[in-house]
């Protein structure tokens, strides 16, 4: 039984690119979230060059009444926006929306079913 006073929301947040086909796969598992869970808020932001940015994505949902954000980062490895970029405007967004609960996961790529799945494809011969 979930708590009513919680409303829970997904980011999954992503580098972006000039490039309009790259957030295809990002897309795709905001996808899957939904199919996996439909009553599940997920959303996609973008570090740069791809909208919308996270500051504006946290907006909307809180706007629309959501106060737990879990952010996901859609980095297979822990570079700098990982590291520094994202705990950044993490504590920014904090700061603004005190009274909304945020959960940063690790980067997806440091997930062991990521990883595995990887492997997997990895190993899979081509038709």
């Amino acid at each position: 039984m979930t708590d009513s006073r919680f409303k829970h929301a997904i980011i999954l947040f992503a580098h972006g690119s000039r490039d309009s086909l790259w957030r295809r796969p990002i897309e795709a598992v905001a996808g899957q979230v939904k199919q996996l869970s439909p009553k599940t808020e997920v959303a996609c932001a973008y570090l740069e060059l791809t909208e919308p940015d996270l500051p504006t994505t946290v907006e909307r949902l809180v706007l629309n009444g959501v106060n737990v954000i879990r952010i996901v980062p859609m980095f297979l490895g822990v570079g700098r926006h990982a590291r520094e970029d994202l705990p950044l405007l993490l504590q920014d967004l904090q700061t603004r929306y005190a009274e909304v609960r945020f959960e940063l996961r690790n980067a997806i790529g440091e997930e062991p079913e990521l990883i595995r799945a990887m492997a997997a494809i990895a190993l899979r011969p081509t038709a």
